[in-house]
């Protein structure tokens, strides 16, 4: 394998970045998406409420809290796998910025310690990609 170069901890730089990127995804899906996936409608509008009130219409609550449920859940399981990464890391960091701006307003910056903590390893990640240990590498070798 070309890319063991312990010497230059290329090794563990990669094997570092795939643990960062499979427990953020593991973690944010099992405490915070899967719940969500299987609840009612009307919790997908309470969540899409959160960006209706500053964005649009009404109307958008139920597809916008659906999409947040998602980047939660089947996103962050993406994430953990590595499968379309930087599509799915942009999708979680902007959830997480609206429920970080969410708590801000709500409880002040005490509260936002946990939604600022997975926006901040989702821009890692939208920044870094898949990573070499990713479905991304190993489907389409990026």
């Amino acid at each position: 394998m070309r890319n063991i170069i312990i010497g230059n901890n290329l090794f563990f730089s990669e094997i570092s970045f795939f643990i960062l990127r499979f427990f953020t995804g593991v973690m944010m899906c099992y405490y915070h998406g899967w719940s969500k996936l299987f609840a009612s409608v009307d919790r997908w509008e309470r969540l899409g409420n959160n960006l209706t009130k500053w964005l649009g219409p009404d109307e958008l609550s139920v597809p916008l809290g659906f999409l947040a449920t998602f980047s939660e859940s089947i996103g962050a399981l993406m994430l953990a796998i590595g499968f379309l990464t930087r599509p799915t890391s942009f999708l979680l960091a902007f959830t997480m910025l609206v429920a970080t701006i969410k708590k801000l307003s709500e409880g002040g910056v005490d509260a936002i310690e946990l939604p600022f903590l997975f926006l901040v390893l989702s821009l890692v990640i939208l920044l870094k990609g898949s990573g070499n240990y990713s479905l991304d590498r190993l489907l389409f070798n990026k």
